[in-house]
């Protein structure tokens, strides 16, 4: 048993103080005639002094003084010392903060302290009593109805994006395949909101198009913008589950609710909406798993971090801009991980339990969601549609209205056929009257990814061969088989030759070149099968089979292979995929392989449709792959100007605007802005926290403190949830090659809006160096520059009508266009 008190007799005083060489903290000698212990000083009379940490009981030590909702101080009313004790007593399953071996055991000290569950409510006062924490969530959240709802259906023309994501919705109510560059979670969400609201997805979303009297947009919009009202109470429980005072979370919420960008955007038919709403509920189940480490592998620890990955399949299936805040989640779980990895009190299996349950909830659950929206939306576009040709050729013969399972299934010589590329994304091969500006400058041959009669080629016998006869005996196309491709419009052969490809340098050119009765050796090909993708191996069949048999055509005169990968022509190339020959023979490319997709030929009989099965997953990582391509090719264009892009570093500060609309005199115009209060005030808290933390790891260092361990977790771990969040969204887009605009910035802005609420947390709101009253008139003064801000740019959001010229003190840098000059 621990006795209470311990007498150490540390002998008489020294009778002078000099300093010694000692690395360690020199206290001053305690003894009961020195003043300096024996009573308090003139200017602390108030309270009590307090002995230094190593001379406190435990219980002394870990003691921390509430915060208002998230439990750190600076609340509108004043903590009592029985809340202190209440709270304390409850804390006594807590370990010393300085223990690390202990930490995981004991509560969490960086966010949300515990309180202990008030008792069950015996009347309805008491129950109102217990949830007046819930009352400003519901008055923010009944205000951002008022501010996403109000003249929601003010413009009655098809604005900005919605061209595309409204188009996309009405094919899922068509159930026609098309492709996007998107996963298709939001869209899906798109089409089930047209359908609750009785759209039939006959219109197709002309940019600019007045909607017709059958189109239910505004109830459409009004689904979406949902998940814009969401966005407030999540603000708000988020900054409570970080801990912050009862004035941080009403800035933070005041935040999310005033930010005329995040109104604007969620007011459409747009995916932008669900991906911030997805990305809130990612940061706020992770606050609350954070919250809950201290009990670990308890129902509700198990809840929330299921949920997290729950929130983290969402996000990813929305846009892949969810990939980002996933990585803040990443960054946090291997920080845990590594921390429980040092507590050698935990067993091994303990520490195999963590690890399995990351794995569980954190990675798998999110790819079963993931991929669980692609198997939904396959089944859901089962209607052959204008995004066929991205897709692999079996899995287009699957879709009802394909024509497919009625070709022929053995190529002969004489059919009429289409190429498909078997690389991720490929296209059909395809040519077009247009001739190569630099090079051989004969006809161009590319790839293209939509269905065109300047997709066909003839197969031929070589020029030194009996002409084709439709009459004679059918000749089957078979391994080693040299033939000729000529294109069945121009009547030109494919053709190859020693001359650099235009784009890909080191490949030789492909052309098509002559016409049905003038040509030469070099437009001979030698087909060579790989495999069939239901027979097997080459070797155990001899005829070539439409849509399963992978092929690689080499041009016989240069050894060179027939391949189409990712490079893109120019604009007189019409930002198609570059053909080309590649001289070196790699087997393994299958940038080299094709099939044959569309096969013509009257003298054959249909092929059977039991052949033509496509896996999921094969098509799941099909789809993914030429995703990422077309991603990949969203490149700014030299030929042209888009005065709606813009570039990452010009959004922090707000530096450019994007009109989202028409712009003439009758129009209601639409300008993409946010308040500039809000985004600067965010950017530069985002510098301050950086410098302030780099202070303060400095007078660490120098042995000063300035803080109690448990604020000096809090600081450090929602600073980095802040600043990493931040980080992990902005800077992929400096590195991107991709063409960007503003509203990519706005899942990013989130947590400039954390570590806003953060510092004036820290340095104001929980300082005990300021009254009640600074802190008090700081609050007042930074929600009325918050809502001021957003009062005189509302109209943005909530749409301008007549000349925008007439609108004054809109534009306040000299570099946005809302104006016409």
């Amino acid at each position: 048993m621990k006795p209470s008190q311990v007498a150490l007799d540390l002998g008489p005083p020294f009778d002078d103080d000099p300093r010694s060489s000692s690395d360690f903290e020199e206290i001053a000698h305690p003894s009961a005639h020195n003043a300096y212990w024996s009573q308090s000083s003139p200017a602390h009379h108030t309270r009590d002094e307090e002995l230094p940490l190593h001379y406190m009981s435990e219980e002394k030590a870990r003691r921390r003084v509430t915060r208002g909702p998230g439990g750190n101080g600076g609340g509108l009313a004043t903590q009592t010392v029985e809340q202190d004790l209440a709270y304390d007593a409850y804390d006594a399953e807590g370990k010393d903060v300085y223990s690390k071996m202990k930490a995981s055991r004991g509560p969490i000290s960086s966010g949300r302290p515990r309180r202990p569950p008030p008792p069950p409510p015996t009347t309805l006062r008491e129950f109102f009593a217990q949830n007046l924490e819930h009352i400003p969530p519901i008055i923010y959240t009944l205000l951002s109805c008022w501010t996403r709802f109000h003249k929601i259906g003010k413009s009655d023309v098809v604005v900005w994006d919605e061209a595309h994501f409204g188009k996309f919705g009405s094919y899922y109510l068509k159930r026609e395949f098309y492709f996007d560059v998107h996963p298709p979670l939001g869209k899906m969400l798109v089409g089930l909101a047209g359908l609750l609201a009785g759209y039939d997805g006959s219109f197709d979303f002309t940019s600019g198009a007045t909607y017709p009297e059958t189109v239910p947009y505004v109830a459409m919009r009004v689904m979406l913008a949902t998940f814009g009202v969401a966005m407030v109470p999540l603000g708000w429980y988020t900054a409570v589950e970080l801990g912050m005072s009862w004035m941080a979370c009403h800035l933070v919420a005041l935040m999310v609710l005033c930010d005329v960008a995040w109104l604007c955007i969620s007011r459409f038919i747009l995916l932008d909406s669900m991906l911030l709403f997805f990305t809130f509920t990612t940061v706020y189940c992770l606050a609350k798993f954070h919250n809950q480490q201290y009990r670990p592998f308890t129902v509700d620890w198990w809840v929330w971090l299921a949920l997290t990955g729950w929130s983290i399949g969402c996000v990813c299936s929305v846009k892949w801009v969810g990939f980002f805040v996933t990585s803040l989640v990443g960054a946090y779980t291997i920080e845990d991980l590594w921390d429980k990895f040092g507590d050698l009190k935990m067993s091994a299996r303990d520490q195999m339990r963590h690890w399995g349950a990351r794995i569980a909830c954190l990675i798998v659950l999110p790819i079963l969601i993931y991929m669980a929206s692609f198997k939904l939306h396959f089944m859901v576009l089962s209607h052959s549609g204008p995004g066929d040709a991205q897709m692999s050729s079996l899995f287009q013969a699957n879709l009802e209205g394909n024509t497919f399972h009625e070709n022929p299934l053995d190529v002969a010589i004489g059919s009429k056929v289409t190429l498909k590329n078997m690389g991720w994304g490929g296209g059909l091969l395809h040519s077009h009257v247009q001739t190569y500006p630099v090079g051989s400058e004969q006809q161009q041959v590319t790839c293209y990814h939509y269905k065109d009669e300047n997709n066909d080629w003839v197969l031929l016998p070589r020029w030194d061969e009996s002409p084709y006869d439709p009459e004679g005996p059918i000749r089957f196309l078979k391994d080693g088989d040299v033939i000729r491709l000529q294109h069945a419009p121009t009547t030109r052969n494919l053709h190859s030759h020693p001359i650099p490809a235009p784009v890909s340098k080191l490949n030789n050119e492909v052309s098509c070149y002559g016409n049905a009765t003038v040509g030469d050796y070099q437009d001979y090909w030698v087909v060579e099968v790989v495999d069939d993708i239901h027979r097997g191996g080459k070797d155990k069949y001899d005829r070539i089979h439409s849509l399963t048999t992978r092929l690689r055509f080499r041009h016989q005169a240069s050894g060179c292979y027939l391949r189409a990968a990712n490079a893109i022509l120019p604009q007189w190339g019409f930002k198609q995929i570059e053909v080309s020959c590649d001289k070196e023979n790699n087997p393994k490319d299958v940038h080299t392989y094709w099939n044959v997709e569309s096969h013509w030929n009257h003298r054959l009989s249909p092929g059977d449709v039991r052949y033509y099965k496509s896996p999921f997953l094969r098509d799941f990582w099909h789809l993914n792959v030429a995703m990422a391509t077309s991603n990949n090719a969203l490149i700014p264009d030299p030929d042209k100007e888009d005065i709606l892009a813009s570039k990452p570093l010009e959004w922090p500060f707000l530096h450019v605007g994007l009109r989202m609309c028409g712009w003439g005199d009758n129009q209601t115009k639409y300008y993409l802005i946010g308040t500039p209060i809000i985004w600067w005030g965010g950017t530069i808290s985002l510098i301050l926290g950086t410098l302030a933390a780099l202070v303060y790891l400095m007078r660490q260092q120098r042995k000063y403190q300035d803080m109690e361990p448990r604020e000096w977790d809090h600081f450090l771990y929602v600073g980095k949830i802040a600043m990493l969040g931040w980080l992990f969204h902005f800077v992929p887009f400096l590195i991107m090659g991709r063409v960007t605009y503003i509203h990519h910035y706005l899942p990013t802005l989130y947590f400039s809006v954390l570590m806003f609420g953060h510092l004036l947390d820290h340095f104001v709101f929980t300082s005990r160096r300021l009254s009640d009253r600074t802190k008090q008139i700081v609050f007042g003064v930074t929600v009325f520059a918050i809502v001021g801000t957003f009062w005189w740019f509302r109209g943005v959001a909530w749409g301008i009508d007549g000349p925008i010229n007439e609108h004054w003190g809109l534009k306040w840098r000299s570099t946005w266009n809302i104006y016409n000059e």
